[in-house]
């Protein structure tokens, strides 16, 4: 019954972000496998949208950042206000306490800006004033990037790449889908015609399935002779342990969508460009590397 909401989720999602729906299916698993999405395009390709979209759908609270040259940590995570009322300080919380964040363009911000969502990505909690401070549940962080041939923009350390779990482009729409995008151009938005198909509580039960779906002995062996052949090789970055497990959780999570309890090769093969290719070569753009596929068409699959 979940499993169908979230399909419905997936439909409305396509009314909405139109002629997309690869990238809106790779967009649920990374939010099933609990990981983080890096959207790299040009600007007004519909990466704010697609992500407002998902915390309307699935009835998550929303926030967004625009990150700046002068944005600091305290303006994401919070700090502390000095209340002369009761003369003590009080926490203020910043727009990283919500259940989806958006942190628009985040290779304009400082290293220093930065740096302040790696804990919270990795850990679900944030250190302010010495005191640490969970996040909410679930917490998915949607960063968008643009091109670095953009004035003001440098490219994202490959430590803070690696936070994120997958790397997709939007790209333009086909003719058909930017037709029918045009005939729609109103002052109603798009997003107002959304309701939420699914609670914080099934999409949680969803989550809690991921790692139940099964992986064979000779599935994992594929997956970690891809990582290998990564390993060897002098013309790219090889994959750590770290990548070895996203790839292994988004192929779960892949199998879930597709209402299967165990992960085949396809599903690995489906899900190992987006995971791998910002590891493999972290300053390619996503539309133009293809060392992912490379890596695919070697490695031969036992299975």
């Amino acid at each position: 019954m979940v499993l169908t909401q979230l399909h419905n989720v997936e439909q409305s999602l396509n009314q909405v972000i139109l002629g997309k729906s690869s990238q809106i299916r790779l967009a649920l698993c990374c939010l099933l496998a609990e990981g983080h999405l890096l959207l790299e395009d040009l600007p007004g390709m519909g990466k704010t949208t697609l992500a407002h979209a998902l915390a309307n759908s699935l009835g998550l609270s929303y926030r967004r950042v625009q990150f700046t040259s002068d944005l600091l940590p305290g303006d994401l995570v919070g700090m502390s206000i000095y209340d002369t009322r009761s003369q003590q300080f009080r926490f203020q919380a910043g727009p990283v306490f919500s259940q989806v964040l958006l942190a628009d363009e985040i290779n304009r911000a400082s290293p220093k800006t930065q740096s302040a969502l790696l804990e919270a990505m990795e850990e679900k909690q944030v250190s302010v004033d010495g005191e640490t401070r969970a996040l909410p549940t679930p917490f998915f962080v949607i960063a968008t990037q643009n091109p670095l041939f953009h004035a003001g923009t440098s490219a994202l350390p490959e430590s803070q790449l690696d936070r994120f779990m997958f790397r997709l482009s939007l790209g333009f729409p086909d003719h058909q889908a930017e037709h029918q995008l045009l005939q729609r151009d109103s002052s109603t938005s798009r997003l107002e015609l959304l309701t939420e198909q699914l609670n914080t509580e099934q999409l949680r039960a969803l989550q809690q399935q991921v790692p139940k779906v099964a992986a064979s002995d000779a599935l994992i062996d594929y997956l970690l002779a891809l990582v290998n052949s990564s390993r060897h090789r002098s013309d790219m970055l090889p994959l750590s342990p770290r990548a070895s497990k996203a790839i292994l959780r988004a192929a779960k999570a892949f199998a879930l969508i597709h209402q299967r309890d165990y992960v085949t090769a396809a599903d690995v093969q489906q899900v190992f460009p987006y995971v791998a290719e910002h590891r493999l070569a972290p300053s390619s753009d996503a539309q133009e590397s293809r060392l992912s596929q490379l890596l695919l068409l070697q490695t031969p699959c036992p299975i």
